[in-house]
């Protein structure tokens, strides 16, 4: 059959491949099967890149018996040239001194690394190398930091230590605290408003409501600094007040605040009228709870703020009258615009500011409507003078004489909303300050004369004798 003894040879050769592939039929389709099964169990168990690796190790182990799995041992490490010493040994590192020329010490460090099992040779010169360092740490020092003056007097400034109270700093302390120039201007809008009723001057009377708006104001200043003592801290303008440094502490303002309030409202409710007693206590909760929250959540604070600036004249004109009548409003209308143009002016500059210590103001988060609010409130002072000759207040006179300077007031808030930059600002926020003393003594001059009623009620004949 075979010509030749090569075709001899792959005939052999073939029949034993064909031999040995009848004999695995019987496995394959055993494996076969169970990866069926496999599959159809689980999707959880389903034909993975594992499954395949152990099935291939299962069919080498039994169709090679002598073929054993086994678990490569790790290489020792290989020690170059460059650095042929051995990790295993513990070796004395120098560290660098520290930066102080008072104190300069070395300090050792024993470096310590696991060596393998395999490497025998290394142990005799490991435990020398442990004596040798177990001796160099039990005689070195630790290091030591001198601590200078100034580090020390720095350290101790930084801890909590007892408030001392300067008695000679403590008026000009209460002062801060009450905000001494915001006061002073509450007690003369409240001081116009007594000014402007239509009654008879009582000067007794007239300082009794002064000095209790005075006495409001001072507590609602204060409770309002005790309020933002942790956003005050971060604000160039404020971080020099009082409850800040620590001049005092919050319980000594408290206390403070309630000294001022308690004979304030007093005053204004007993002795003055209780129509002013309550407009005074509903001023010191509405700046206290309502306008010093509300900073640091809505924009809407200006206008809590505009409304709390208003009732000072409003109380004015009660204290003197006992009622409150459309004059008493009207004042209170001309502080409410005024507001506007005078506050929005300094927050703009005052922007950064405001947005390190988290209140929510028009200029930093609606800067247009700051503009806007405050011209629009500027040119409603002109309407607002035009009105009073109308409810009786004053003469025709104050709508007239009082244009110039309620005109340049709505120019500079007009250019204020044009440019919108710190110049204007300035400038309108300077125009502010004098405008509303002028406003309020161009109306008590032209203020209209009080008619008496018992004169009124006489007959012309008896007049004119």
């Amino acid at each position: 059959m075979y010509k030749t003894p090569c075709s001899r040879l792959s005939g052999l050769v073939g029949a034993s491949v064909k031999q040995k592939l009848v004999q695995n039929v019987p496995r394959c389709s055993q494996t076969a099967r169970s990866l069926l099964q496999l599959h159809r169990r689980d999707p959880s168990n389903w034909l993975t890149y594992q499954h395949l690796n152990f099935l291939k190790r299962q069919y080498v182990s039994k169709n090679n018996s002598e073929l054993q799995q086994r678990a490569i041992p790790k290489q020792a490490p290989v020690l170059t040239i460059v650095d042929e010493r051995d990790d295993s040994v513990e070796r004395q590192v120098q560290r660098i001194s520290a930066i102080d020329p008072l104190v300069t010490q070395t300090v050792s460090e024993d470096v310590t690394s696991n060596t393998q099992p395999e490497i025998s040779t290394s142990k005799p010169m490991t435990e020398d190398a442990a004596v040798q360092s177990d001796s160099v740490s039990s005689t070195e020092t630790p290091h030591v930091n001198v601590e200078t003056d100034l580090v020390r007097e720095a350290r101790l400034e930084k801890q909590w230590k007892q408030l001392k109270v300067d008695m000679e700093e403590l008026p000009d302390v209460y002062a801060r605290l009450a905000k001494i120039k915001l006061t002073a201007l509450v007690v003369t809008t409240a001081a116009a408003g007594f000014a402007m009723a239509p009654v008879p001057f009582d000067p007794a009377m007239f300082f009794v409501s002064c000095l209790g708006t005075g006495l409001a104001s001072c507590t609602a200043n204060s409770i309002n600094q005790y309020f933002e003592v942790p956003f005050d801290s971060n604000m160039n303008r404020t971080k020099n007040r009082p409850l800040v440094r620590g001049q005092i502490s919050p319980l000594h303002a408290v206390s403070f605040a309630l000294a001022c309030g308690v004979p304030g409202v007093a005053l204004l409710t007993l002795v003055v009228n209780p129509l002013t007693g309550f407009l005074g206590a509903l001023n010191i909760f509405l700046y206290t709870c309502c306008y010093t929250p509300l900073k640091r959540l809505s924009i809407s604070n200006t206008w809590v703020g505009a409304a709390v600036g208003a009732i000072p004249p409003v109380m004015g004109w009660t204290a003197a009258t006992g009622c409150l009548e459309p004059g008493a409003l009207l004042l209170g209308s001309f502080l409410y615009c005024w507001q506007f143009p005078h506050f929005n002016a300094l927050s703009w500059n005052l922007r950064e500011d405001y947005s390190r210590g988290g209140y929510r103001m028009m200029s930093v988060t609606h800067p247009g409507m700051c503009k806007r609010v405050a011209l629009r409130h500027s040119l409603g002072l002109i309407g607002l003078s035009s009105l009073a000759p109308v409810l009786d207040v004053t003469t025709w006179t104050f709508p007239v004489i009082s244009l110039p300077i309620n005109l340049y007031l709505s120019f500079l808030a007009f250019r204020f909303y044009r440019k919108g930059d710190r110049s204007s600002a300035r400038q309108l926020f300077f125009c502010s300050l004098w405008h509303l003393p002028m406003l309020l003594l161009l109306a008590l001059t032209c203020k209209k004369p009080r008619r008496d009623p018992e004169a009124a009620a006489l007959p012309p004949a008896a007049l004119a004798s």
